[in-house]
């Protein structure tokens, strides 16, 4: 198997449909999280909520770079959520995460092997090397 299909397996894996970590993925363990118990704080820890935009920022990202656009993700901004404040505002987010992670998978699929191990961003444009 090649090494992007690899990559996309696992990936599928940890967020969508898989067991390959701890016996689970993302979706299932978010699936029913209620959204009080999504931005409740537990000590100084992120909350579900802030931990689930996060991860979805970055995936988000990525996909604007392959689609060809700018690498316009910074980490100063990966944890900019905007208040959640209904159950409603909560599956929106989630279900952001869910299809950008399928079609990140989707676009990453595409990728040839031979890219893997090029520049993946023109680091002068921020955009994506085809």
């Amino acid at each position: 198997m090649s090494t992007v299909l690899q990559l996309t397996k696992r990936f599928r894996e940890v967020l969508l449909e898989g067991l390959w970590i701890a016996n689970t993925n993302f979706k299932n363990q978010l699936s029913d999280v209620s959204w009080k118990q999504a931005v409740t704080k537990v000590g100084s820890l992120n909350t579900i909520a802030m931990l689930t935009f996060h991860i979805d920022y970055y995936i988000a990202g990525l996909i604007q770079v392959f689609e060809g656009g700018p690498l316009e993700i910074r980490d100063q901004y990966s944890f900019d959520l905007p208040p959640i404040e209904s159950q409603e505002q909560w599956e929106s987010l989630l279900n952001k995460l869910l299809s950008d992670a399928e079609k990140f998978a989707a676009l990453l699929e595409q990728m040839p092997d031979s890219k893997m191990n090029e520049v993946f961003v023109d680091e002068k444009y921020g955009t994506y090397l085809t």
